[in-house]
């Protein structure tokens, strides 16, 4: 038994700009692959033959909160693997969606966010990058803008799959950002009829929307690796870029979550 969003928030709680990192290199990703691959289909055993080598194990967890089991891919100790991220997996029902936060503490509480929508909606997922978007060199950390990361493995995985993805981004207000949500479909530029509901969902309750398959948005995500891929796999990507009020807690950020959730319940009864 364990708190799960203690456990994850706990995790991130220590990422700094100028923390380490290190991406995996190609052999390593290569094994977190076929992996996540055996535990997808329910290998538990075999995945964690495969990624012990590379500093990673398996883990089954129980929720304190929800009771709901997870399954964890996580670092074995301290080291070079802790900063690659994590993966949780619902294992209570089949999967049906994730929720991907690359950007974990740079983006402020967008990990509060993820973490939230895993605990409120069976059926999911969620991918969580290792390391503030700043640390390491240059912008090796940045895993939205890069494909040799364990988070960008870990992600198109699941778009093998046909998972459908939500990646969860945080702004700062601007004159120029007048919204507080931008909404997009990343390298695509069209919406499916549950991403125009969620957005709509926003709304209705308040929150201005900019939505990228109608309009001239900042922020739309067009350089996504992530969603660049999904278009490759032809698998469903949204991008969401959100104010700072509606990210974590507080009113807006309830709003906003639960546009979210009617997003990926939409995608677990699809």
């Amino acid at each position: 038994m364990t708190d799960l969003r203690s456990r994850i928030l706990a995790y991130t709680a220590d990422f700094k700009p100028a923390g380490g990192y290190t991406p995996p290199s190609e052999t390593q990703r290569e094994k977190l692959s076929e992996g996540v691959r055996n535990l997808l289909d329910g290998n538990a055993a075999r995945a964690e033959q495969l990624l012990d080598p590379i500093g990673l194990k398996v883990t089954r967890l129980t929720d304190t909160e929800s009771g709901r089991r997870y399954d964890e891919i996580a670092a074995r100790r301290p080291g070079e693997a802790q900063h690659w991220g994590r993966l949780y997996l619902n294992v209570d029902a089949g999967l049906h969606w994730n929720a991907q936060v690359p950007h974990p503490m740079s983006d402020r509480d967008t990990e509060l966010l993820g973490v939230r929508l895993l605990e409120d909606n069976p059926g999911g997922s969620l991918v969580l990058a290792g390391a503030h978007r700043r640390a390491g060199r240059g912008d090796a950390a940045d895993v939205a803008h890069s494909e040799d990361s364990a988070f960008h493995t870990i992600v198109v995985e699941l778009q093998k799959r046909d998972v459908p993805g939500v990646q969860l981004h945080g702004f700062t207000d601007g004159p120029d950002r007048p919204y507080e949500a931008v909404v997009s479909t990343g390298a695509a530029q069209s919406a499916h009829t549950e991403t125009s509901a969620m957005a709509d969902s926003m709304e209705a309750d308040g929150l201005r929307v900019c939505r990228g398959w109608q309009d001239r948005c900042p922020l739309e995500g067009v350089t996504n690796v992530q969603g660049k891929a999904a278009q490759r796999q032809h698998a469903k990507f949204v991008h969401v870029e959100l104010a700072p009020d509606t990210r974590g807690d507080g009113p807006d950020a309830d709003e906003a979550e639960k546009a979210l959730s009617g997003l990926v319940t939409a995608w677990a009864h699809d």
